[in-house]
């Protein structure tokens, strides 16, 4: 099933409340989506580098500046 939104014709409260919607059917089938292969195997990788020392855990605001410091 097609659903086609005109999105440059939505407000900005209507876009918000079209993702909310999407956002809470996508929460309320979870359990039927599958994470891919490699989504796995590079959490192991993190989960290693953690173990191993290479690595570690920043808080969210760190995280996000440093995000947009590597795509500036």
């Amino acid at each position: 099933m097609a659903i086609h939104l005109t999105l440059e014709n939505m407000s900005i409260e209507e876009k918000i409340l079209t993702m909310e919607s999407i956002w809470e059917d996508l929460c309320t089938n979870a359990n039927n989506v599958s994470s891919p292969p490699w989504h796995e195997k590079i959490l192991n990788e993190r989960e290693e580098g953690i173990k191993q020392g290479n690595d570690e855990f920043v808080d969210w605001d760190t995280a996000k500046k440093n995000i947009r410091n590597d795509i500036s």
